[in-house]
């Protein structure tokens, strides 16, 4: 469990750290909270040459309204996330999903531009990216780009960010008027992470139909993904219980999902209907209550979910 040898650097300014990561390119890996890196070092599945520290740069941590976004800059902790105000009050999901991250030890430490850049496919913060439909800043030496959150992820551990380049920034929509959101997941007990996790958006209309929707799954496959099948299925459709359980059935339409000790692939596809189910539920209503009318979600299914005992290895 030690390290490789390795150079630590400091930079004290987001500049100083771009040339740095410029000069070393692949020999160089960003350390933010440490909770994502630092364990693959010790494991010695990463061994980078040079490890660049931007943690201390408050450039990068902050939470503000911009317009018709909240702005989180990548330094922004977990903690800070699910304890910020601004985002309780019109970014509830946000918060929401980062109060179940890990526990008080990792939200203290982590970063949510850590946590994305990372991409673990069990982690939390993605599914609710996606389902906000948010985007993505990253900055190199020759400047700034902007990515959307459906671009974002590529697969296991992977990302569009390019080498040299730093998340710097995550833009995330403000709530509108008769909308409503919701994460749910089924924790792995020993890591916090997502065996499955369901973040969904919902607009929903004072007749009782959905009028968008959009849900973000995590834990299931190889990398968050936007669940399609279950968004078409349901938009512009009543809110009644058996319309939801058939989209739903669809959580995990063309995702092979994981199969590992904890759970098997059958038992995560099922899952991820249940635990769409019950995210979409609660988003309708909260939905329902913003726009000042009866609540407009179905009850959600109650069965408490047990891990299968297969014996499978992660894939």
């Amino acid at each position: 469990m030690i390290p490789a040898s390795f150079e630590y650097q400091a930079p004290k300014t987001l500049d100083e750290a771009l040339r740095l990561l410029g000069r070393h390119g692949d020999e160089a890996k960003i350390l933010a909270g440490g909770h994502s890196l630092l364990p693959l070092m010790k494991l010695r599945l990463a061994s980078p040459r040079y490890v660049i520290d931007i943690g201390r740069l408050r450039s990068l941590d902050y939470i503000r309204e911009d317009g018709a976004h909240i702005l989180i800059g990548a330094l922004a902790t977990h903690a800070q996330v699910a304890a910020s105000s601004l985002l309780r009050q019109k970014c509830p999901l946000l918060p929401e999903t980062a109060a179940q991250i890990g526990d008080m030890q990792v939200r203290n430490r982590g970063t949510i531009g850590g946590s994305l850049a990372h991409a673990d496919p069990a982690a939390d913060y993605p599914a609710a990216i996606l389902a906000l439909d948010a985007e993505l800043v990253v900055q190199s030496g020759s400047g700034k780009r902007t990515i959307r959150a459906a671009e974002f992820f590529v697969d296991l551990l992977q990302t569009q960010v390019r080498p040299g380049e730093i998340l710097t920034e995550v833009r995330v929509p403000i709530e509108r008027p008769g909308e409503g959101t919701a994460y749910r997941k089924f924790h792995q007990p020993a890591s916090g992470f997502a065996t499955v996790g369901a973040a969904a958006r919902v607009l929903a209309s004072k007749d009782g139909k959905i009028q968008d929707i959009a849900l973000g799954m995590t834990g299931v496959g190889s990398k968050a993904y936007r669940a399609t099948g279950v968004e078409k299925a349901l938009r512009g459709k009543k809110t009644d219980d058996e319309t939801i359980a058939a989209a739903c059935a669809k959580a995990a339409q063309g995702v092979e999902p994981l199969s590992d000790i904890f759970a098997s692939s059958e038992y995560r596809r099922a899952m991820a209907g249940v635990f769409a189910h019950r995210a979409i539920s609660a988003a309708l209503a909260r939905a329902g209550n913003h726009a000042g009318t009866k609540s407009l979600a179905p009850k959600p299914p109650t069965a408490s979910p047990r891990a299968s005992k297969s014996k499978g290895k992660r894939k």
